[in-house]
């Protein structure tokens, strides 16, 4: 078993996904402690957000899933407008809650309400650069560079604007449904490591499901191979080190550890593309948010593999399902 923070894997590179760590190691993967200035630049990025006018614009496009859906065109902090979804409660029923549903880095075609309950609307935002609706807009695609777009500069980088994003994506949703709405956010790969990075300072927020969440412990990933975006920027950082400087303000483990608010964490014992640790330090820094006492509680469910197919993933999957469902509800029971 390899040191969870040092040493090399005892995978030849990417090996199953596993890289030589079992649960009891990934269980002990530290999240990075916070730069200088760290908690200070979020909120500030925070209190922008939330004084930007969302003006959302809406499409109808009919009918899925029993819910009305429309294409929301909406108002991000630098002027910029980027696309989203909108999704009515199925049947109509009055809204309980509002669920800000993120998505992985290929994006998405389309809204999914596998985890998103029947009294629940919903706003299925894409990042700028990325999927559908959004393409090229604010950043490059995945293959133009979009994980490096920006990254000479904190205030810059397309990480830290999609993560603000989301914020922006909270008061469309709230402008459309009303902002008497709890909010619940969802986020998987991408979309996890992007909502680890927004949860704490949304005080509309009562609660958030992250699946195998990205961007997390860079001390650690940084020295992995992967399949992933990761990948990229690990080369990169080797050949411009002062890059590291700016990552460490964009570690989802460094921002998970300010939650205040119950957490579901789906992690992957293997993951070609998003390194475990990463993944497990996520989760491990809701458990010390947690032991802190300022709301945070973590719910942590422990998969076979992430980002790959295997025996039994249906049923995992539904089992996942349901139980970020049941977490919506009692988030929102908690808080009210």
């Amino acid at each position: 078993m390899n040191d969870p923070i040092g040493g090399e894997p005892q995978d030849d590179g990417l090996g199953d996904g596993g890289y030589g760590y079992d649960l009891a190691a990934l269980l002990a993967v530290p999240p990075v402690p916070p730069p200088r200035g760290f908690e200070e630049r979020w909120r500030t990025w925070f209190d922008e957000a939330r004084a930007v006018d969302p003006d959302p614009l809406s499409a109808p496009i009919g009918r899925i899933g029993g819910r009305e859906v429309s294409v929301v065109d909406h108002v991000v902090a630098d002027g910029l407008r980027l696309r989203g979804w909108f999704a009515g409660t199925v049947g109509g029923v009055e809204a309980a809650v509002g669920i800000v549903h993120g998505h992985g880095y290929g994006g998405r075609a389309a809204p999914g309400f596998e985890r998103v309950p029947d009294d629940a609307v919903a706003f299925f935002p894409l990042a700028r650069g990325l999927g559908s609706l959004n393409a090229g807009v604010g950043a490059p695609t995945p293959e133009g560079g979009h994980v490096l777009f920006g990254i000479e500069s904190v205030d810059a980088y397309a990480l830290g604007r999609c993560a603000v994003d989301l914020w922006h994506a909270a008061s469309a949703l709230h402008a459309i449904a009303g902002s008497h709405l709890p909010l619940y956010s969802i986020g998987e790969s991408f979309g996890g490591g992007i909502g680890a990075l927004a949860l704490p300072w949304d005080d509309r927020v009562v609660g958030a499901t992250l699946i195998v969440p990205s961007f997390g412990q860079y001390d650690i990933r940084l020295a992995l191979p992967c399949e992933g975006s990761g990948e990229r920027v690990r080369h990169h950082v080797a050949e411009h080190p002062g890059a590291r400087d700016v990552l460490r303000f964009f570690d989802a483990s460094t921002a998970a550890a300010f939650a205040r608010v119950p957490v579901r964490v789906e992690c992957a014992l293997r993951d070609r593309s998003v390194p475990p640790p990463g993944q497990f330090a996520v989760a491990n820094a809701v458990a010390l948010a947690e032991e802190r006492g300022d709301g945070a509680e973590l719910e942590l469910d422990v998969q076979p593999a992430g980002h790959a197919e295997y025996p039994g993933i249906d049923e995992v999957h539904r089992a996942a399902f349901a139980a970020t469902r049941s977490h919506v509800r009692r988030s929102v029971d908690r808080a009210s």
